[in-house]
């Protein structure tokens, strides 16, 4: 299985850190500016979803609320991210299975996902 990382932030700087950080530990990533523009390609889902809370147009809360009711997609670890770390426990309530506060530590972000990509799809850490 391939280590696909998706990471979905409205905001272009963040993509851009994150998809370097991810690739310098050989990871392929994918990124998207919006929730819309996701799984062109079924074929391939991601291994873990990184995932802002607050997105144009939409509230990446209801997303992984959704990513968690598919059954495609149900078994995907979901981080959300947020400079807003009042929105943690409504993050893991709607089916995020970590949080991350923004501005996050690198190794913070990359053990996290190290620890999904490690750990079996069908276990919640």
């Amino acid at each position: 299985m391939e280590n696909i990382i998706l990471v979905v932030d409205d905001d272009s700087g963040i993509l851009d850190v994150i998809r370097t950080a991810l690739e310098i530990e050989g990871y392929e990533v994918i990124t998207a500016d919006r929730w819309n523009r996701l799984f062109n390609n079924q074929n391939k889902l991601p291994r873990v979803i990184l995932l802002d809370v607050l997105l144009s147009g939409q509230d990446g809360r209801d997303v992984a609320s959704k990513l968690k009711d598919n059954p495609m997609t149900k078994n995907i670890p979901v981080i959300m991210m947020s400079a807003y770390p009042q929105v943690q426990q409504a993050s893991l309530a709607a089916g995020a299975d970590a949080f991350l506060s923004k501005p996050f530590d690198l190794d913070r972000l990359l053990t996290l996902v190290g620890q999904y990509i490690d750990t079996p799809k069908n276990l919640k850490m």
